[in-house]
Parts: C-alpha cells; structure tokens; sequence
C-alpha cells in the first residue's frame, strides 16, 4: 500500500534533516509518494506569507504532514507557522514521548514518558489587550470541550500504548475555575477507564517529579501553557530536542514534526542531527497502521546508539548528517 503524504522541510537544517528522514523511510521498505510544499522564513521572503494555502490544502487532503524545522521572521509582523497549522486545522493534541536512548548521557537513564498537551486554547489563545497605559492583560481560555477531547486522547493513548497511568497537571489551587474546569473534566472521562491509574499533580509539584521520578507520572495531560514549558524540561532529561519527536493530532489531520529549532547557523554544513525527525517519523508510521517498518526503524535507532560507533556533533560524536543516515538506513534494511 502507497501512502501519500504532505512533506514541508522547512528552514535552516530543515531541507537536510527531511531529507535523512526520507532516505531512512525508504530503507524501512514503507511506500510514501511525497507532496512537498514550503512554508516559513524562506517563502516568506517571496510570497509574504509564512503560510501558502496550498499547504494547509495540501494537509487537508492528504490527512497526514511531516515537517522540519521552520523559522519565523522576528519583528515583520508574521504569524508562526506552527500556531496558524494547529488552528487552522484543529491540531488539538500535542504529543510528546520523552524515552532515554541508550548511549545518551541524559540526566536521568530509563526515562520513558508522554506528554499529552492540549494545542488550541489557554494563554496561547492569543486574547490580549492593553488595559490602559503600562497595563496588559491576557485572558487564559479553557472550554469544558476542549479539555474533554484532550483526557480522552490522552486515556486512549494510554490504553493503546499498554500504559498504565495518565496524571493530569494543572494549577487549580489558584486558578479555580479555569483548572478547575479541567480537573473536573479529568475526573469525568477517568471514570471510563477504570484500567488505568488517574492521578492529579500541581505544576510546580509536577516539575520537581519529573527531576526525581519521572516515570511515576507516565502519561502526563496538561493545558497549552504547561504542557509547552514540561515538553522541554522533559526533552533535557533525555538528552535534549535534537533526538526528541513529536505530534500534532487532530480529528481529521496531523502533523508529525521536529520539535527542535531550524538551527541557522549550521545549516548546509551537514552536521545536523536528523533523530528528531525522525523519530517523529516514526510516530507517524504507527498512526497511519505502518506498524512493521516504525517498529522496524525504532530497533535500528536504539540499537545504533547503544552501539556509539557513529554519532552527530551535537551528542559528542564527529559524524555528518549523511553519515549518520548511511549507517542507520543499512541496519534499517538488514530488519
């Protein structure tokens, strides 16, 4: 079975980390015919958008998008790519693992969670407004669909990863209404899952967990806000963005993207590290039921860094991009 897919590489790194990824896709033996299409600084320069429709059209029928890195303009008044994609296609759910690779000295060995975080309202709503002078105001917005849809994403993905507890954060104690109405909500849809654990932590409680335990929480639900600052504490446990994948799953679309920066200023070099994206990639197979080749790449990727023969700059090695990407596309094809 083919599947065609919506490629957007993206900006700085990103053209080479997508194409490391592609080369890695076809060694699975997976049969992809890719849409390319770009978006970011680089079209912004020549369309005046970030943006293009035929992107976003593009997504919508196909289903399905991978994407690099993707750079924004500062101070030019253009919305970030990443933000317009998750409202324009209703990109609800941000999912982030975070597992230790072996080989990676992370802070911390063994660690294996998800961070499920709600992609479309609370502070990032973009509802702000100046008071009066010196004075701004920002509204945090939290709908009970919103946090209905974001729980029960984040118990079927436990059921379905045979995980055994979801732990909501939130900061309730304080913002009663707002994270009241998402504890509230959690407590409703836990009640459908009786085979998994609910559990409830504060945020500032949860940051410290996750330093100590972070497996105790498992999979971790959380409001925009949280969820973004956690997703990074969580990726410098394991050793950084560079190896750390991640989604943007919606009702009818998702996006499967490099959560890291586009890194300019080693772009063309060919030192990039691709894992990112790959390993996002990865995600991506399962959910479009490629279940054998993601299966296929997740072993080679483990095996090649407990291996450490050959490793990009930015985790202590002297490899390139290319070589990197040789030497995992030959134990992807081996099986």
């Amino acid at each position: 079975m083919s599947h065609t897919i919506t490629l957007i590489p993206g900006d700085g790194i990103g053209p080479e980390v997508s194409e490391a990824t592609q080369r890695v896709l076809e060694a699975s033996g997976v049969k992809i015919e890719w849409e390319v299409h770009n978006a970011g600084a680089a079209v912004a320069e020549k369309r005046g958008t970030t943006l293009p429709a035929e992107v976003l059209e593009s997504i919508r029928r196909n289903k399905v998008a991978l994407k690099g890195p993707i750079g924004t303009p500062i101070g030019k008044g253009f919305k970030s790519v990443n933000v317009t994609l998750r409202q324009e296609l209703d990109l609800y759910a941000n999912v982030r693992p975070v597992r230790s690779l072996p080989g990676v000295e992370p802070r911390f060995e063994g660690t294996d969670i998800c961070i499920v975080r709600e992609n479309t309202e609370d502070l990032y709503a973009g509802l702000e407004l100046m008071i009066m002078p010196g004075i701004a105001q920002s509204i945090k917005l939290i709908t009970e669909r919103s946090c209905k849809r974001i729980c029960e994403y984040a118990f079927d993905y436990a059921k379905r990863m045979n995980r055994r507890r979801v732990t909501v954060v939130h900061k309730a104690n304080i913002m009663k209404l707002s994270d009241g109405l998402l504890l509230e909500v959690f407590r409703k849809v836990a009640m459908l899952y009786p085979a998994i654990e609910p559990a409830e932590v504060i945020v500032d409680a949860c940051a410290m967990n996750m330093v100590r335990n972070a497996n105790k929480l498992d999979v971790i639900v959380t409001e925009n806000l949280y969820g973004d600052i956690l997703s990074d504490l969580g990726a410098g446990l394991v050793g950084g963005l560079g190896i750390v994948p991640g989604a943007n799953i919606g009702t009818s679309s998702a996006v499967f993207e490099a959560v890291h920066g586009s890194a300019p200023d080693i772009a063309g070099k060919g030192i990039a590290n691709p894992t990112a994206l790959i390993q996002s990639a990865v995600m991506m197979l399962h959910h479009i039921g490629e279940t054998s080749p993601a299966e296929r790449i997740e072993r080679a990727v483990t095996e090649l860094y407990k291996r450490g023969e050959v490793r990009t700059g930015d985790l202590g090695g002297a490899a390139t991009t290319a070589e990197f990407t040789d030497a995992l596309c030959r134990m992807v094809a081996a099986g």
